[in-house]
């Protein structure tokens, strides 16, 4: 789910970050991560639609196996594709998954009533519950397999896949996909010999994985998303049948993000002059972000995105910076609230 609206605040108040690409104009990259559960979603239910029309499990695991291959060949990436499917969440996301879950399936019976009340005939056993894509279902484990054995194809047959390493994290491994890209990229900078001008490209729609690169501090970190408009469909309007080919890819850069954090707090870099310090001004960056809340805390009271807390909290902040005598965000991991 991520931080709501943020990547609409983001594009709108750093209107650079974003590219829209073709084939022809992908810079080179070296590593590529994958965020499978934005993959599997679309391919397997309309997200406009609550009573999900029958299709054969075989059809969507073929149109996951496109979009895999599609984002492969966008990126074309030199050493490394992982993919990361969500395994069990932390405690803190499950009570918010329990809750939405129960939601989805009480609306879903609404919504098959309401079908069958206007006469539609309705095979309630073949519909798609998207609550089956949930670490440990019947559905997921069918879903490990099946990728288990396309990687393992695709490794044997195709010579882009031969010549890098290809990781598949699957349901039954704990954690939220991204996250386990992040503990990826974590280990692998702790490993020696590990070139810090490694070009990382992530996938997924989920708003914090800005958050997640912002917090890698890596140099050449980028979101590869489908672009997404932010008009309202008219009521009736329905979306057509998910079709990876349909859609066009936008490249968010994390790297520029870093220069226009940089920007926005100028004044501090004034100021402190050679103390200043880039990277201790993105972690406070990404600790302001998290009062307005993320998949784990709630946002404050009157604190919404939409009413632009963020640039008021940016303001506070740059105001009593001086009286804190330091960062918000401490390298021994401590939070400074009282100074």
């Amino acid at each position: 789910m991520g931080v709501p609206q943020f990547y609409r605040w983001l594009s709108e108040r750093y209107p650079c970050l974003c590219e829209t690409i073709s084939s022809e104009q992908v810079p080179e990259f070296d590593n590529l991560y994958l965020d499978m559960n934005g993959i599997i979603h679309p391919c397997s239910h309309p997200d406009d639609d609550v009573v999900c029309s029958e299709r054969p499990e075989s059809e969507v695991f073929d149109d996951i196996a496109k979009y895999i291959q599609l984002l492969f060949q966008i990126i074309n990436p030199k050493k490394v594709l992982f993919l990361a499917v969500d395994g069990v969440a932390p405690r803190a996301k499950m009570s918010q998954q329990r809750s939405r879950r129960f939601v989805s399936s009480k609306n879903s019976a609404d919504s098959i009533a309401r079908a069958e009340k206007n006469g539609s005939t309705i095979d309630r056993s073949k519909l798609f519950d998207s609550n089956c894509i949930t670490p440990g279902t019947e559905f997921m484990a069918r879903l490990h397999d099946f990728l288990t054995t396309f990687v393992k194809h695709k490794v044997e047959t195709d010579e882009a896949w031969k010549s890098i390493k290809v990781y598949l994290s699957g349901h039954d491994c704990f954690g939220e996909g991204e996250h386990k890209i992040m503990d990826f990229i974590r280990y692998a900078k702790s490993r020696p010999g590990y070139d810090p001008n490694t070009r990382h490209c992530m996938y997924g729609l989920d708003a914090d994985l800005i958050i997640l690169g912002t917090c890698s501090h890596e140099p050449h970190f980028t979101l590869l998303r489908e672009e997404i408009s932010f008009t309202r469909r008219r009521k009736n309007q329905k979306k057509k049948r998910f079709d990876p080919n349909d859609n066009k890819f936008l490249l968010l850069h994390v790297s520029l993000l870093r220069e226009y954090i940089d920007m926005e707090f100028a004044c501090l870099k004034d100021a402190l002059g050679s103390i200043y310090d880039l990277e201790s001004m993105i972690d406070d960056w990404v600790l302001m972000t998290f009062l307005v809340g993320n998949d784990f805390i709630p946002h404050l009271p009157q604190l919404h995105i939409r009413s632009e807390a963020l640039p008021s909290i940016f303001k506070a902040y740059k105001s009593s910076f001086l009286q804190m005598k330091g960062n918000l965000f401490r390298s021994s991991g401590s939070i400074i609230f009282i100074y």
